[in-house]
């Protein structure tokens, strides 16, 4: 590890109990930071309710740390949307945002438009199928923003059980973006969870970043706000165990072709590989052995929100 990097874990690394929520909102209210928190869902009807539940209940109702808390629905066909509604969120379908831009698939779309329908100077992100949640995912991610004015970017970490098993969650960080980003952005080489879901900026860094549509937002954004505003402008906050429904090795293997794609364009723009991923399935009826399914890598990102008209007359208005 690089030694910038061990000076960088521990000025920039911290524990959620180092920043006591009263800490957080008198620093909030003294620097007028407003804060907008974004939770991405698609068919998450078994738990975005109860997220969106402890975040009103501890963070806007007991403390005044959020100011608008925004379900953005990327087509869900369950009830996704009405048990956010009725948990008090304000929820926004991606169709309806910037609607002139034919809008395509990927967690990554969704949030890019979300920076269209929320207003707060601090955004943060939280993946809508978490288990067990707690309002220290948010406290803990928006708390080196609203008490330290170099710190421009905010990962969570934490332990990710997959089952009983303690650590061993974080498969495709693990066998993907951890040696990516070893080999080719050292400087990287110190977040915990590079991939995870839970992570805030300001916003006047999030405006001026490209955001891959699909599954490589996270290590894309990770590795542009690098280039744009310094290691030292980035930090994690351990805020403990995250638990969530985990996706098969197919799925996985999607996620890692997509992750492998945004981090390639990055080292090489304009020289891309094949934007395909063929994987295998035993054919259970047709007694063919495997079959190949080939799909298709994201290849698109949306430009920095600074370039859309739409976003420029709103800040304007």
């Amino acid at each position: 590890m690089l030694e910038e990097v061990e000076r960088w874990l521990n000025r920039r690394s911290w524990s959620v109990a180092d920043r006591p929520l009263d800490r957080l909102v008198a620093a909030k209210r003294a620097s007028g930071t407003t804060v907008s928190v974004v939770l991405p869902a698609l068919d998450e009807q078994e738990t975005v309710g109860a997220i969106v539940t402890e975040i009103r209940r501890a963070l806007m109702e007991r403390a005044p740390l959020v100011d608008e808390l925004v379900v953005i629905d990327s087509g869900s066909s369950d009830r996704t949307a009405e048990v956010a509604r009725e948990a008090g969120a304000r929820v926004v379908h991606r169709d309806e945002i910037l609607p002139r831009v034919a809008p395509l698939p990927g967690k990554g779309e969704v949030l890019w438009r979300s920076l269209l329908v929320t207003g707060g100077d601090v955004v943060a992100f939280v993946d809508a199928d978490l288990r067990e949640f707690s309002a220290d995912f948010v406290s803990g991610i928006v708390g080196p923003l609203l008490t330290d004015p170099d710190v421009a970017f905010v990962k969570a970490m934490y332990d990710r059980p997959l089952g009983e098993a303690a650590g061993q969650g974080g498969r495709v960080t693990e066998l993907m973006a951890r040696p990516l980003l070893n080999m080719h952005w050292p400087q990287l080489a110190g977040f915990v969870q590079p991939l995870g879901g839970e992570y805030a900026a300001r916003r006047s860094l999030l405006e001026r970043l490209p955001f891959p549509v699909g599954y490589g937002v996270e290590l894309g954004l990770l590795v542009d706000a690098l280039h744009t505003v310094g290691l030292d402008a980035l930090a994690q906050v351990d805020v403990g165990v995250r638990k969530h429904r985990h996706q098969d090795g197919q799925a996985l293997g999607r996620m890692a072709a997509a992750i492998y794609r945004t981090a390639q364009v990055r080292l090489a723009r304009g020289h891309l590989v094949r934007p395909e991923l063929t994987q295998f399935e035993r054919d259970e009826a047709g007694g063919r052995g495997f079959v190949p399914r080939t799909h298709a890598v994201d290849t698109e990102e949306r430009p920095p929100m600074t370039g859309i008209v739409e976003y420029a007359r709103r800040r304007v208005a």
